[in-house]
């Protein structure tokens, strides 16, 4: 049976979200991923992916779309890295982010510092059998958790990988690289 996901394009990463998603689904026929900018455009949806970017500007570009209340309320599956688990977060360090309040968990948004503190790292993710090359760009990280927030991956930096329901959140970016394991997790997730 297809899916149909969809990927927030207001302000980063989208074009590797949408490719990323279009490989990982390639077995699964009848499936499409499309941009997401207006309301209308949630509402067939299996899942919604929130890229990268500059989580305060996305957060804008959100109520300024009048998507705020839509996703909050959104019933599939969501992917979020870096910025969009910023977003998903129900406590963040910066004021200019209204969080969506989708998974209990504080994050910090700069945890790794600044630009040039990004890297690459391997990383042991809870349910992969081989580590995962995972590159953090101006990464956030959650500082604590709620109640059925499952923790994936952590660093001493933080928890940089979690999973709540069918909401599944990223510090880093799995779209870069090629690996889709944590694509095809979410995808399998999406049936719970």
């Amino acid at each position: 049976m297809g899916v149909k996901v969809g990927v927030l394009a207001l302000q980063g990463d989208v074009a590797e979200h949408i490719t990323a998603f279009r490989e990982a689904l390639t077995d699964r026929p009848g499936s499409s991923v499309v941009p997401v900018r207006r309301v209308a455009d949630l509402g067939d949806l299996d899942a919604l992916a929130i890229p990268g970017g500059e989580s305060t500007t996305i957060s804008r570009l959100i109520e300024k779309n009048g998507l705020y209340e839509p996703i909050a309320g959104f019933e599939g599956g969501i992917f979020a890295t870096c910025a969009g688990m910023v977003l998903l977060a129900d406590r963040v360090d910066d004021p200019r982010v209204r969080p969506l309040s989708l998974i209990p968990m504080h994050v910090a948004r700069n945890a790794f510092g600044r630009q040039v503190d990004s890297r690459e790292a391997m990383l042991d993710v809870a349910g992969l059998a081989e580590p995962f090359r995972a590159v953090f760009i101006r990464a956030p990280a959650a500082t604590e958790v709620g109640p059925g927030v499952e923790v994936l991956a952590r660093i001493p930096e933080g928890i940089v990988a979690v999973r709540h329901g069918r909401k599944m959140a990223f510090a880093f970016h799995p779209e870069l690289g090629g690996d889709l394991r944590l694509h095809r997790m979410f995808l399998e997730n999406l049936r719970v």
